[in-house]
């Protein structure tokens, strides 16, 4: 019997996802992952293990930032703030990780606003 919830089909999208994606020293994944409310953004090292730059909706610093955005124009501002923290590490390029997710919304908002942040991918 198959698993028909949304969250484990993600799940297996993303893992597929995964088999192709994957992040180094030199040029590290850029990793989403959307909540209902919130979306967060990671730059990892699949090498060490280490998350080496990160941001979200709900970081105190952005937080205030976030009071009558919409949720794209949220995730826009979270890809910006992902990007100017990668780029004070020294990372200039990055493979873009959709987690499982589609494309499109909230996901593309944070990916240009990261492309805006200087992050080349």
């Amino acid at each position: 019997m198959a698993n028909k919830s949304r969250s484990a089909a993600r799940v297996r999208r993303h893992i597929r996802v995964r088999k192709n994606v994957f992040g180094t020293p030199e040029r590290p994944r850029l990793c989403v992952f959307r909540s209902l409310n919130d979306i967060y953004a990671q730059v990892i090292d699949d090498i060490e293990g280490h998350t080496l730059a990160s941001a979200s909706s709900i970081d105190t610093e952005l937080r205030g930032k976030m009071k009558g955005l919409k949720k794209a124009e949220q995730a826009r501002e979270v890809g910006k703030a992902v990007a100017e923290r990668a780029k004070t590490k020294g990372i200039a390029s990055v493979v873009f990780d959709r987690g499982g997710f589609r494309y499109m919304g909230r996901v593309k908002a944070l990916a240009d606003g990261a492309r805006e942040g200087g992050l080349d991918f």
